[in-house]
C-alpha cells in the first residue's frame, strides 16, 4: 500500500482537450498521485465526465479556471500558449512542470527554468533530475525512436520518411479535415516537407549522428482516430541482421520499445505507451518502420513516463496498458 504522505498532487492545464483528458484517464489510476484540479477557461464549471462520458465514475471533477499550487503540473495547451500561461501564473520552483506543447522543445530556457527534452530512451539521466520537461511531439517520437540507433553509429545522411496519423493528432477543435464525412474512407498528405516536427527531430538526431542530416518528411492524414505509423528510408551497406541487433542493443533496457522481426501493425500499439519497430532491407536500401499511439507514447503516456522518471518512481507505473486487438 502506498503511504498517503507520499502521494503527490497534480494539476492539468487544458484538461478539456484530447491530451488533457487522456492524462485524466491515466492519472486517475496512478498509485502515487492525486488529481487536485483540472483547468479549462472555455469549460470552467463543467464536469469532465460531461465532456467525456467514458470518465463517468472514473473522474467526476469539475473543470475550473482557478489553478492551485501542486507538486506536478501538466500543460496541455495549444502550441505556443504554454509560455504565455507560465508568464501570467506563478508556479513554485520546486513544482515539476511537464509541457505537452512545442514551446520548449527547441529552446528549453524560460525564466529560471531549463526544460529537458523528454524522450526517455535518450535523456533518462537528465530527466531523473529535471523540474521542467518538454514532452516530444508525436511524429517526432515515432521517427526518432526508429532512427536514433542508426544516428548513434553515424549511418544517417539522406532520410526519406512517410508517416500517417489518426484524426486525434489534429486536436479536439473541429476542422474541415477532421470532420467524419471528409476523413472517413479518405487519405491526404499535408505539410509536405514542412512539418513542424522536422526541426525538433533534426536537432536531436544530429547531436547523435555528429554530421548533417537531410530529413524529407511527408505526413499523411489517416481515416482512423488514433495511432501513428512511420516508414523511414536510408541507404547503408550494413547487413540487416547487424542493424536489427543494433536496435535491440540500443533499447535492451527500455520497457516501452520493442524491435520486431515480424511485420508490425498499428493495432499492436493503440491504447498503449509502446513503440514497435521493424526493419526491412533490399540491396543497400533500409526501411525502418515504427508505430505508436499518438495520444499515449506520442503525448500523455510519455508525459506520465517522464513524470515517473523525474519523481524516482518505477518507469512503467500507471502505464501497463493492453493494446486493442479488435
Amino acid at each position: 500500500m502506498v503511504n498517503q504522505k507520499e502521494i503527490k498532487t497534480v494539476g492539468i492545464i487544458g484538461a478539456n482537450g484530447y491530451t488533457g483528458s487522456e492524462l485524466v484517464r491515466l492519472l486517475a489510476f496512478h498509485p502515487h498521485v492525486s488529481l487536485s484540479f483540472l483547468y479549462s477557461r472555455s469549460n470552467s464549471g463543467t464536469k469532465i465526465s460531461d465532456l467525456y462520458p467514458d470518465l463517468t465514475t472514473i473522474c467526476e471533477m469539475v473543470l475550473t479556471d482557478e489553478p492551485e499550487e501542486v507538486d506536478i503540473l501538466f500543460l496541455c495547451l495549444p502550441h505556443k500558449e504554454s509560455q504565455n500561461w507560465l508568464t501570467h501564473h506563478a508556479v513554485k520552483d520546486e513544482t515539476l512542470v511537464i509541457d505537452l506543447g512545442n514551446d520548449f522543445r527547441l529552446d528549453g530556457n524560460f525564466g529560471n527554468r531549463n526544460f529537458i527534452y523528454g524522450l526517455p530512451e535518450i535523456n533518462k539521466k537528465q530527466l531523473s533530475e529535471a523540474k521542467s520537461i518538454a514532452n516530444p511531439g508525436c511524429f517526432a517520437t515515432a521517427i526518432q525512436l526508429a532512427l536514433f540507433p542508426l544516428a548513434q553509429k553515424g549511418l544517417l545522411n539522406e532520410v526519406y520518411t512517410t508517416g500517417i496519423t489518426g484524426s486525434t493528432g489534429a486536436g479536439q477543435s473541429l476542422q474541415a479535415t477532421t470532420h467524419f464525412t471528409w476523413r472517413n474512407d479518405n487519405i491526404s498528405a499535408y505539410k509536405t516537407l514542412t512539418h513542424q516536427h522536422v526541426d525538433e527531430i533534426l536537432q536531436q538526431l544530429v547531436s547523435f549522428n555528429n554530421n548533417e542530416i537531410s530529413l524529407n518528411f511527408v505526413p499523411w492524414r489517416g481515416d482512423f482516430a488514433r495511432g501513428i505509423f512511420t516508414s523511414s528510408t536510408v541507404k547503408t551497406d550494413v547487413e540487416l541482421s547487424d542493424i536489427e541487433q543494433l536496435l535491440r542493443d540500443f533499447y535492451a533496457d527500455e520497457p516501452f520499445v520493442e524491435v520486431s522481426e515480424k511485420a508490425i501493425d498499428l493495432k499492436q500499439v493503440v491504447n498503449t505507451n509502446r513503440c514497435v519497430i521493424q526493419i526491412e532491407k533490399n540491396g543497400n536500401v533500409v526501411v525502418v518502420h515504427s508505430a505508436i499511439d499518438n495520444l499515449l507514447k506520442g503525448a500523455s503516456g510519455q508525459a506520465v513516463q517522464n513524470m515517473n522518471i523525474a519523481m524516482g518512481w518505477e518507469e512503467n507505473v500507471g502505464l501497463n496498458l493492453k493494446p486493442l486487438a479488435f
